[in-house]
């Protein structure tokens, strides 16, 4: 296959969601339906001891949450697809943020009971920054829920978006009897079944007489006039106002009960955009050239809790990347090979000769050698953007509460950090280590990971702050001053660089307006 045609069959997506609306039930069922795995774990189910592919870190089969962005790859219909699973809870925002940007397009799973949640308005807005093509899958439709009219409605007031049904449901909850496919224009009759893919009754004409027979009267006269009703208040669904992030399709079904997922999959791979061009600092780089280039969206610690090895996940930007090959590390200046590249589905991981424009693969790194954001090139000089560690809303002092685990403690902590999840400030007055996060859940998954990971314990101890902002300033004096002034508020971050930890609003204000020449950040890339 040619470079081209490879580049142009991948479809790389990330699926998001507030938390509970579904979104791992449907990364599982989207596996199940391409193949790559046979019987999907029931998510959270105590009944049955499985949990799904994409949540395989202890904590997430505790806690039946996602904590981490899980890749997951597999080939369907001559298609290579990469899903990105990503956390719905906002303590984990930041790495749906990043990860964001390692992606062509976006599927949002909205529960049809509880309809458009903050969270997913958050995303929404991270989508619309960026201009990225979003698809709206409205799951539980086999539980009662809110009229589909009326969840139209609020998706476009709520995500500010229009949108334009692809399917439409006959009832819901206990009657729910199944989806019109409106891009396929066939009926699809639901029964279901967790674990297993069902076949499908079809009905390729609407108009049939033996719709009343299988969905009785009722419902028919009903789909029929819904569907005259959707034709003259939506516009014919718009290939192009799609790709430009204006339209998102919307589909309905059902994904613990497997039901809708198929035809949205069907679809996605028919309209969904292949990889784009992307913004590097110097250029943009088209995924169609000859040399390879990519950069490190994110760093995961412990994925083979056995080899205690780190991971960095590339996104390929253009090119091909191959195994053993020399690539220059950007930040490092100096040309690095890799034997065992791998891809992933989830936590199993193989190695590959070669990966292209569009796919995600993982490099080890047990040498602390990447960082988020880190470029790696054929030997161009490229930076790229849209990477940024947001200032931490929590705070806490991380003291070790076991001595003989010191280096352990000092290991995990310097890994965890690495991830880009939480963050790590060393106070410059006492010398005490500082976690800063957005949310408390992150406390709890690092004390959890720094006991099962690594052997270590650590203890919180509270500390009253409310910004860490990164300083910088041309005026060399003028920081002087303010260090001297400001000692027992400043830190260091991982990086070296200076810190202002305010412990108010009013305090940096002050601080603001005292000191015209020193620019204060709120978040890391400046």
């Amino acid at each position: 296959m040619s470079l081209e045609t490879e580049i142009q069959r991948r479809r790389t997506f990330a699926i998001i969601s507030h938390p509970d609306a579904g979104k791992t039930t449907l990364t599982e069922k989207l596996l199940l339906f391409g193949g790559a795995i046979h019987v999907a774990g029931a998510v959270k189910s105590n009944k049955i001891r499985k949990t799904a592919t994409s949540d395989w870190m202890e904590i997430e089969k505790q806690r039946g949450i996602s904590v981490a962005t899980s890749v997951m790859g597999f080939e369907y219909k001559n298609f290579k697809i990469n899903i990105l699973d990503t956390p719905g809870h906002q303590d984990f925002a930041e790495d749906t943020y990043r990860t964001l940007t390692a992606v062509d397009s976006v599927i949002i799973v909205v529960d049809a009971a509880k309809g458009v949640e903050m969270q997913t308005r958050k995303l929404m807005e991270v989508c619309r920054m960026r201009k990225t093509p979003v698809i709206i899958f409205v799951n539980k439709m086999d539980r009662e829920g809110k009229d589909p009219f009326d969840l139209l409605d609020e998706l476009e007031q709520e995500l500010k978006i229009a949108v334009r049904p692809l399917s439409f449901p006959i009832n819901m909850g206990a009657k729910f009897k199944g989806v019109y496919n409106i891009f396929e224009k066939k009926l699809d009759l639901y029964m279901p079944d967790k674990q297993h893919i069902t076949e499908k009754i079809e009905f390729s004409d609407i108009n049939n007489p033996e719709l009343e027979k299988v969905v009785g009267e009722q419902d028919a006269a009903k789909l029929c006039s819904d569907l005259e009703l959707i034709n003259g208040v939506y516009n014919p669904f718009d290939n192009n106002e799609y790709l430009s992030g204006n339209l998102a399709p919307v589909f309905f079904g059902s994904a613990l009960n497997n039901f809708g997922v198929n035809e949205l999959l069907d679809c996605f791979v028919k309209i969904a955009p292949p990889p784009k061009p992307i913004a590097a600092q110097e250029r943009k780089i088209n995924p169609l050239e000859e040399n390879f280039s990519g950069f490190i969206f994110k760093i995961h610690a412990n994925m083979d809790p056995n080899h205690r090895s780190c991971i960095a996940f590339v996104k390929i930007c253009s090119g091909k990347f191959e195994r053993n090959v020399n690539y220059k590390h950007i930040r490092l200046g100096r040309m690095m090979k890799f034997s065992a590249p791998t891809a992933f589905m989830a936590q199993k991981k193989e190695t590959v000769d070669e990966a292209f424009a569009g796919d995600i693969i993982g490099l080890p790194d047990n040498g602390g050698t990447f960082k988020i954001g880190d470029t790696l090139t054929s030997g161009e000089e490229l930076h790229f953007k849209g990477l940024p560690s947001f200032s931490p809303e929590m705070f806490k002092y991380i003291e070790n509460a076991d001595p003989m685990k010191t280096k352990q403690l000092e290991k995990g902590i310097a890994q965890l950090t690495d991830e880009g999840v939480a963050q790590l400030f060393v106070n410059q007055y006492n010398n005490r280590k500082i976690i800063g996060t957005v949310g408390q859940l992150q406390f709890e998954v690092i004390q959890y990971r720094l006991e099962h990971e690594y052997g270590a314990l650590c203890r919180w101890e509270a500390i009253s702050l409310y910004k860490a902002c990164w300083i910088e300033s041309d005026n060399a004096e003028e920081l002087d001053n303010f260090k001297r002034r400001k000692a027992q508020y400043l830190a260091t971050d991982k990086d070296g660089r200076d810190v202002f930890l305010a412990d108010s609003q009013y305090v940096l204000q002050m601080a603001q307006n005292d000191f015209k020449n020193i620019k204060f950040h709120f978040n890391s890339e400046f």
